[in-house]
């Protein structure tokens, strides 16, 4: 195998309880990569659409992430790089995540697939440095592995994925305004009281039971953040609105994708997540906005290689 097209797909971080340790993998929604072997050593990006990303390999979040896989790995041969990007940069769903969790799948697989899937994970890590300042794994985790992903710890990496409730659905409401990470953790407070971090852990620990247990109404109650989101929500018009709309025609849970600006609501079933979205976008229409809606069900599968 010489040539692979590949999906990364969009992820959904936090959910709410789980600021930095959660998330999730959508279906349907993400970019296309294509790898090719050539001869000469190291990594090549040949052809970018959709975003204006820099062509440096240094510079670049699928970049970074390759070079450190083949730095592992040490192939005798090199690897040109096409990035075809639909999601958009600062959306909130983990664009950044798809490129370095597609770069690091792609290579692998051209190389006879060395690493596992959850040991892939800590390449791609690298490239997020690229893109928000740090190595974090609650957006390359999801979207590799698919499904639900838990990052227990760091040193060593401790990656759990939790395989979704079947009538477990998403929405997604995108603004098109832009939501810099860095702006998003500069609200955030640098403590919080002993009291709010109690009852965010125990909210974190019940959705864990909730998607394992798949107890709808547990999953439902646990999706509430005390920690982030009422210092992020003031950076996304409308916010409360489209929150309590969700909630009101009768979504799980509602919160901050990410470090925002887009807005996610839980679903149990397709026909609720049907009308939780319409509820959503009716919301946000006066704000003059231009928006995308997504509805998705968790995908289990994660990055995977698709057909040209």
């Amino acid at each position: 195998m010489n040539e692979i097209k590949v999906f990364c797909p969009a992820t959904i971080a936090n959910l709410n309880c789980g600021f930095d340790v959660m998330g999730l993998c959508l279906e349907g929604i993400g970019d296309e990569m294509i790898f090719r072997k050539v001869p000469e050593k190291g990594i090549r990006i040949t052809e970018i659409t959709g975003a204006d990303l820099p062509y440096e390999t240094d510079k670049n979040v699928a970049g970074v992430a390759a070079l450190a896989l083949i730095k592992s790995a040490n192939p005798d041969f090199g690897f040109e790089i096409e990035i075809h990007k639909k999601i958009k940069a600062g959306s909130g769903i983990g664009s950044s995540s798809a490129s370095a969790a597609g770069a690091v799948y792609g290579i692998n697989e051209l190389l006879g697939r060395p690493f596992s899937k959850h040991e892939l994970v800590a390449f791609a890590m690298k490239g997020e440095v690229i893109a928000s300042g740090s190595e974090h794994a609650d957006n390359v985790a999801p979207c590799l592995l698919g499904g639900f992903t838990l990052v227990r710890g760091y040193n060593p990496l401790d990656v759990i994925k939790i395989e979704s409730p079947s009538e477990i659905y998403a929405v997604v409401l995108h603004p098109h305004i832009e939501v810099k990470t860095a702006d998003s953790r500069a609200v955030l407070p640098s403590s919080i009281p002993l009291k709010t971090a109690i009852t965010q852990w125990g909210n974190l620990g019940g959705l864990i039971a909730g998607l394992y247990s798949k107890d709808y109404e547990l999953i439902g109650r646990s999706l509430q953040d005390v920690v982030a989101e009422p210092f992020r929500k003031s950076l996304i018009p409308n916010f409360d609105l489209v929150k309590n709309s969700a909630l009101d025609n009768g979504a799980l849970g509602a919160g901050i994708s990410g470090a925002g600006p887009s807005v996610f609501a839980l679903c149990k079933g397709q026909s609720s997540a049907e009308r939780v979205a319409y509820a959503m976008s009716s919301s946000y229409l006066d704000t003059g906005i231009p928006f995308d809606i997504h509805l998705s069900k968790v995908n289990d599968e994660g990055t995977k290689t698709i057909d040209y």
